[in-house]
């Protein structure tokens, strides 16, 4: 049986090279924004309701879908702030259609329309809210 000086000696080893192994960065500013991993399930519901938002706000005919993420953050506070970047495209599905699940985007050039949007998202994921503070879209 080994010695609890023994036990202490062999925790303090591995914490030490776990520390040693981690990547240096800078230091990191609490409550900074940090990069995101967009696939992350609380990203995912963020992002659904970003387009929802975005599907609610603009008067087109068709529903639109994210084309793919540019860039993800998050800032942790009272609450979860979310910082997000996405390229939208118009898809073939108009907004009267119930299931949306396999839209395709428009293929023909007069009916194409792509958005470059950033959206700011306040979450309480422990209460379940999201809101919509800032978003802003240009034609790309």
């Amino acid at each position: 049986m080994a010695s609890p000086l023994r036990s202490l000696l062999l925790l303090l080893v591995v914490l030490a090279m776990a520390w040693a192994a981690t990547p240096k960065q800078g230091p990191r500013m609490l409550g900074a924004p940090e990069e995101a991993d967009a696939n992350e399930e609380g990203m995912q519901r963020v992002l659904d309701f970003a387009v929802s938002g975005y599907n609610k706000g603009n008067n087109d005919a068709y529903h639109s879908h994210i084309i793919q993420v540019v860039r993800a953050r998050k800032q942790l506070v009272a609450r979860v702030n979310y910082f997000l970047e996405v390229e939208m495209g118009r898809t073939t599905c108009t907004k009267s259609q119930p299931n949306l699940t396999d839209c395709p985007f428009h293929d023909q050039p007069h009916l194409m329309r792509k958005a470059l949007c950033s959206f700011q998202i306040y979450s309480v994921p422990w209460k379940g809210t999201h809101s919509l503070t800032k978003f802003n879209c240009k034609n790309a």
